[in-house]
């Protein structure tokens, strides 16, 4: 962090730095600077190279500018030239002005926020924390693993449905046992499976991802256990299967469920004996394979419809670790949209450094039906297309619309349900105004009223005798 002042010894800067040195921890340093050190306000230009090397030489997660009522209008320029060296950290501005019009000004030319006094640990940490969290020093705080290499670093989460899960990883690694990653789409179970490899004594050897659903069923055996020659049409030479290249390794087997049931009888056995028998060979092979197995489908419901051996399943499920979706844990939304743009602007060398608040409201109220994988998705676009150093809500754009507020939320859910309520009503009295009425412990007036509201044809439920 970078606390600009008038004076070392100001008040105001004073004040501010007791409370963000409170908050100086886990990788972030308070560095202090007088405005008096260096160029005018006013000389934007003579000062342009100097606000370069000193953000070059701090590269501060945030900068915050603290100025007098009195110098708001330059605090202004000296802003505009802070915003023009990239990579443009979060300004957050900083006064005892009592009119707050020209600290609006520089919120519409891209200020994070602004703070006025007295200033209150309370009302400045937080702000100061959802910051971070919507720049990339969001993964810093919000994951204790960045930086370790434990193999769960890219497994971003603090929620404590996401941290049930992975925090079992690494018990899970040193077994040897078989293990069953469930969970929706699009939740991170090959990220979990490659931490697992990755932390078991297997690591050295190779991971090999099996996409089951991918594979067509006549060639499913031949890709898993290999083939002899000549053993189909199209065999011109013996080749080693999958399980042959994870020798001494992990064969993880994604979307288990798609596998056809010979191949699992096959499966099966490999998992009780070690050894297969390759396509069209008679002799039996042996491989040191640890397997781990993912599905986004309820597997007792496959078991029950035959789709699943029920033994495979139990001889899978020895570990089992379930995923939770990503509206089970929206308090991790602004740490992994923070990491992807974070990535994405590197990738695609844009200078965008954090959401708008309207874009991150938007994003945590969406319901994710694709899961970690659509919010990335989702943010790639937004910062392929974004000419500001901070995505608005515009630029998210999601697969289905989201309310605008709560009370826009609550209005639409309130119309649903007195639609359905009243032609329930209108169906159970047989279309009778009275009768829905008194059932619904209204007047017939009122509830007539509700009728018009709705456009609902209370004539369509009337018994046909009656017609």
């Amino acid at each position: 962090m970078l606390l600009l002042g008038p004076d070392p010894t100001c008040e105001l800067s004073e004040s501010l730095r007791g409370i963000l040195e409170s908050a100086a921890r886990d990788g972030i340093h308070l560095q202090q600077e007088s405005l008096s050190d260096y160029a005018d306000y006013e000389q934007q230009d003579q000062g342009r190279g100097v606000w370069s090397d000193l953000l070059a030489r701090a590269k501060p997660a945030v900068v915050f500018l603290v100025s007098p009522w009195n110098r708001l209008r330059q605090a202004r320029s000296l802003f505009q030239s802070l915003r023009r060296e990239p990579p443009e950290p979060p300004v957050v501005l900083v006064s005892d002005a009592s009119e707050p019009g020209e600290m609006f000004e520089m919120i519409k030319l891209g200020a994070a926020d602004y703070i006025t006094s007295p200033l209150k640990p309370i009302e400045i940490l937080p702000r100061l924390w959802r910051i971070l969290e919507q720049t990339c020093w969001g993964e810093t705080l919000g994951h204790s693993r960045k930086g370790k290499d434990d193999g769960t670093r890219f497994l971003i989460g603090q929620s404590q449905t996401f941290l049930e899960a992975v925090n079992k990883i690494p018990v899970i690694a040193q077994c040897d046992a078989t293990a069953l990653i469930a969970g929706e789409t699009g939740t991170g179970k090959e990220l979990c499976a490659r931490a697992i490899h990755q932390l078991s004594p297997r690591a050295a050897r190779t991971l090999v991802t099996v996409n089951c659903g991918s594979i067509p069923n006549e060639l499913v055996e031949s890709e898993l256990f290999g083939h002899e020659r000549g053993a189909f049409t199209g065999a011109v030479a013996a080749r080693p299967g999958l399980i042959q290249e994870a020798a001494g390794g992990t064969l993880f087997l994604d979307e288990l469920d798609s596998l056809p049931l010979l191949a699992q009888v096959k499966l099966l056995r490999f998992l009780q004996e070690k050894e297969y028998r390759p396509v069209g060979s008679t002799k039996t092979r042996q491989a040191d394979v640890r397997v781990i197995a993912a599905t986004n489908v309820n597997l007792e419901n496959a078991v029950r419809a035959g789709r699943l051996r029920q033994d495979l399943y139990y001889r899978l499920n020895m570990i089992p670790i379930e995923l939770p979706s990503l509206r089970e844990r929206r308090e991790d939304i602004p740490l992994l949209a923070a990491s992807f743009l974070c990535r994405f602007a590197r990738e695609f060398r844009k200078h965008v450094n954090g959401f708008s608040p309207d874009a991150m409201l938007k994003l945590c109220m969406h319901d994710w039906p694709g899961n970690v994988r659509e919010l990335e998705n989702v943010v790639g676009r937004a910062v392929a297309f974004a000419d500001q150093s901070v995505i608005r809500a515009h630029e998210i754009k999601l697969s289905q619309p989201v309310p605008e507020s709560f009370q826009e939320m609550k209005r639409k859910l309130v119309e649903q349900f007195e639609r359905t309520y009243i032609q329930s009503l209108l169906i159970v009295s047989e279309g009778n105004i009275t009768k829905a009425a008194e059932a619904a412990h209204k007047n017939r007036r009122a509830f007539f009223e509700l009728i018009r509201k709705h456009g609902i044809d209370a004539e369509r439920f009337r018994a046909k005798d009656e017609l």
